[in-house]
């Protein structure tokens, strides 16, 4: 069932993963630099702050759909154990289906919205000596949505398909 769809969305969420590691070297470099600057020269960098926070929501944003699609998310299903396999899988995909993919696309809607907004009146972030633009933030936050949003529609669909994530529980 829509393999081709599959393994795009599948090698999207691993591209943007890899992007998000590339932002977690960066933030760990602007970390060690501003630490440096601060403590070893007594001169601390206005940007440092602006950085982590950017840097922390667009790492955890585009790593999201690939941990999805590995299913590094912690999940609590002692519930979920408990039916039958192809019950909890059709539970699952319904939950990601009809419930978290309208979610997230309406996150993701809200999210291009506001960074087309911050783009277009050249908002910049008002509580930083800094005032770095807001629009690349906003933007990466706003495809990361998107991609998760799409993952999760895929994770749903192999749920309904009987290949989620579910046939290969462990028990603790």
């Amino acid at each position: 069932m829509f393999p081709s769809f599959f393994g795009a969305m599948d090698r999207l969420a691993g591209f943007f993963s890899q992007i998000a590691r590339l932002v977690a070297v960066g933030l760990v470099v602007s970390m060690i630099y501003e630490v440096a600057a601060r403590y070893v020269f007594n001169a601390p960098t206005l940007w440092a702050f602006d950085i982590a926070y950017m840097c922390t929501g667009v790492l955890f944003i585009l790593g999201a759909a690939q941990a999805l699609k590995e299913d590094a998310h912690v999940r609590i299903d002692f519930l979920s154990m408990r039916f039958p396999k192809r019950l909890a899988q059709l539970i699952e995909g319904t939950v990601f289906v009809v419930v978290l993919f309208p979610i997230f696309s309406g996150l993701s809607w809200i999210g291009i919205r506001r960074a087309f907004r911050a783009w277009e009146r050249g908002e910049v972030e008002m509580v930083s000596p800094w005032a770095p633009l807001m629009w690349p933030f906003y933007s990466l936050l706003a495809i990361g949505l998107v991609i998760l949003s799409l993952q999760i529609l895929v994770e749903g669909l192999r749920a309904y398909g009987g290949k989620g994530r579910l046939q290969s529980q462990v028990e603790i």
